[in-house]
């Protein structure tokens, strides 16, 4: 057995850059595909409804980062720069 260890700061940093987003129950099963989906969406729901500088949307961009691959992302943004992105923002 392991004996006991106080954390230090550098746990303390290291726990605030190993986030993970919390348990959703809407998206209860292991393919979070669609969490990515929604979360990328209410992110720029947000903007556009509370303003650019709304701090709380960014736990939306936050999730989204998280869980979505990063060229669907990139895809996304040029959806929505050229008008055909599906979502309803």
């Amino acid at each position: 057995m392991l004996p006991y260890r106080a954390a230090t700061t550098a746990d303390v940093e290291l726990k605030k850059k190993l986030w993970a987003p919390p348990f959703d129950a809407r998206f209860p099963n292991q393919n979070q595909t669609r969490n990515c989906w929604q979360n990328y969406v209410d992110y720029f729901r947000c903007q556009k409804i509370k303003g650019e500088d709304y701090a709380p949307c960014e736990y939306f961009k936050k999730v989204y980062t998280h869980l979505c691959p990063g060229f669907w992302v990139e895809q996304w943004d040029e959806q929505r720069e050229s008008g055909t992105f599906a979502g309803k923002i």
